[in-house]
């Protein structure tokens, strides 16, 4: 079981429930998480914009596959790599560019997935996502609109959690990456993105050229970029807990601070000042720390 909670400024009053709630101060925001994982370790959250303060977020990259699933009356507003698009939902891969979301009276369940499990549980390699957001319903067609439809229909946080868990257990063909493609992701985010690249092929006992190959098709990046974008999400949590960028830097081995400049720019199209300082609006914080808490990687 897990517990709820609703957070008034100074105060919280914890009883136990199915899952776990959490209300942003001001009353303008339900959040919920289950209290046991999806299939495959998927991670799921799920929020409402009970204030009417719309849904604005700034969206960088993350080590896993995320799938978005509006259910409200009014949809979300996407600016990605596509252009501006209105869409019920997504899905978005590691190779995501920095994106905007926004949406009125927004109801959202979204699910992180590590792309280990990416490609069954959700018929599609990570690589064929590109750089922006997938519409659900180019995904998963007419399906696609009637998970929408019992979400909008289900009266608790716990029946929308067991609607989408059975949704992704009806996808899930149970296959897997290779087995030197799982070690060598799983090396990337054991050292926190500080791996020596050139050493993943000899360690998996593959050539340079088939360990590229292979782990770009069935993860959606090379094991650089990839490994990048580990260190960056790293240090993204540290920035966020107000560090400041010389020391993350060195936490986190950049070769300087230079060098952490360029991969933030790279990933979110800001530097690191301003992401700390920009991080402002709460459902953005809210949804930070909800990962935080509920998104780990299996390994």
């Amino acid at each position: 079981m897990g517990t709820r909670c609703t957070a008034r400024p100074r105060t919280c009053t914890v009883e136990t429930v199915g899952v776990e709630f959490g209300r942003v101060p001001g009353g303008s925001w339900d959040f919920a998480s289950p209290a046991t994982p999806g299939p495959g370790g998927a991670a799921l959250i799920g929020y409402r914009d009970t204030g009417g303060g719309g849904l604005e977020l700034r969206v960088a990259g993350v080590a896993a596959v995320t799938v978005l699933i509006e259910f409200g009356e009014h949809g979300l507003l996407i600016d990605d790599a596509g252009g501006r698009r209105a869409l019920g939902g997504f899905v978005a891969g590691l190779p995501l560019d920095a994106m905007r979301i926004r949406g009125e009276r927004a109801a959202c369940v979204e699910v992180r997935v590590s792309p280990l499990r990416a490609y069954s549980l959700l018929g599609i390699s990570p690589r064929d996502l590109g750089r922006g957001a997938v519409a659900l319903e180019d995904l998963w067609g007419p399906r696609a609109v009637r998970l929408r439809e019992r979400l909008a229909a289900a009266r608790t946080w716990d029946e929308r959690f067991t609607v989408t868990k059975s949704f992704l257990v009806e996808n899930d063909s149970v296959r897997s990456p290779d087995p030197q493609v799982v070690e060598s992701w799983h090396r990337i985010v054991g050292s926190g993105g500080r791996v020596r690249i050139g050493a993943l092929a000899e360690s998996v006992g593959w050539s340079h050229k088939r360990l590229w190959g292979r782990f770009e098709a069935q993860i959606g990046l090379t094991p650089k970029r990839a490994a990048m974008l580990v260190r960056f999400r790293s240090a993204v949590d540290e920035l966020l807990a107000g560090r400041p960028a010389a020391e993350v830097a060195v936490a986190c081995g950049y070769a300087d601070q230079a060098h952490l400049c360029r991969d933030v720019s790279i990933f979110t199209e800001a530097t690191p000042g301003s992401l700390s300082a920009n991080y402002l609006p709460l459902i953005a914080r809210h949804r930070y720390r909800a990962w935080g808490k509920f998104f780990q990687d299996p390994v």
